[in-house]
């Protein structure tokens, strides 16, 4: 009876296992998707995870659009403007001039109203609001002028609203007000029916409610981390998904803390290379190794 040496055994059951497993976690690291329909992905942002900035993990979803997620739900995003570092947003179930939906609140999470809160041009419109609202009262000074429009013409232009003049035979206050009031009043607490949203309100005087642009614009700051070396150098821009540190995304296999390995590193810069084809070329020369000691 033949029997097989034991050194070629070990052999044989470490080189299955190591190509049997090699194409498992090449395919773990997968590239960043840079698009989501006709909306461009690129940095601070990513859809997958481990893709562009830390600071906006999981913020995003794509599935047959871009939306940007919040604990009180989904947003459509209708455009992000990497020049300006804003993103527009819509809000499906809020109300408008043409359609008055069930109230909700406005729902951020607490680093999202650091790094990518509404603009100071976005209006919050609360409407159809109690006589006993703290926006009316105690602290009324949280209301603005808003382009010299007024309660009454919101309510008389848009069909949506006019059901509260119905009601009353006349018109209920309203409050053309910031972010931050939402931020720390619920709806419930502001005593106010419905909200909606005007964007670019700098430039709405004398412009009617009907053409007026309903959505929430956010403003977003870029972090210092070096994206720029890593994109000349021909990679993405992304994190390690266990501590959060910097990661310059190069292949499918290989991914750096600073640059790909095309670029040119100084003195002084330490590269960290996360490359299963090393992992597994060292695993077997271990293998070898052990077998020239039996």
């Amino acid at each position: 009876m033949y029997f097989t040496p034991a050194p070629l055994i070990t052999l044989k059951i470490s080189l299955f296992v190591i190509l049997t497993l090699q194409p498992l976690l090449t395919l773990s690291l997968a590239t960043c998707r840079t698009s989501c329909g006709s909306i461009a992905i690129n940095y601070p942002f990513g859809i997958d995870d481990g893709c562009g900035a830390p600071q906006f993990r999981h913020m995003l979803n794509c599935s047959t659009d871009l939306f940007f997620l919040t604990p009180s739900g989904g947003y459509k995003v209708q455009h992000i403007d990497y020049e300006k570092k804003t993103m527009i947003v819509y809000d499906p179930a809020m109300s408008t001039c043409s359609i008055l939906q069930p109230h909700h609140d406005f729902v951020m999470s607490d680093i999202q109203s650091v790094t990518i809160p509404p603009t100071p041009d976005t209006v919050f419109a609360l409407l159809n609001c109690s006589i006993d609202s703290p926006v009316l009262n105690h602290y009324k000074n949280l209301c603005f002028n808003f382009s010299g429009h007024s309660c009454d013409e919101f309510y008389g232009a848009c069909n949506a609203f006019r059901v509260f003049h119905l009601l009353t035979n006349s018109s209920p206050p309203c409050c053309f007000t910031g972010y931050d009031t939402v931020k720390f009043m619920s709806m419930n607490i502001l005593d106010c029916s419905h909200y909606t949203t005007v964007i670019n309100t700098d430039s709405l005087m004398g412009i009617s409610p009907l053409d007026w642009v309903y959505g929430i614009k956010l403003s977003y700051s870029v972090p210092e981390t070096g994206c720029e070396r890593c994109s000349q150098s021909g990679g993405t821009c992304g994190y390690d998904t266990e501590t959060e540190g910097m990661t310059c995304l190069c292949s499918s296999f290989s991914n750096y803390t600073r640059e790909c390995a095309g670029g040119s590193l100084t003195a002084g810069d330490h590269r960290s290379s996360h490359c299963p084809l090393t992992f597994f070329n060292v695993a077997i020369l271990l293998v070898l190794s052990s077998l020239l000691v039996i």
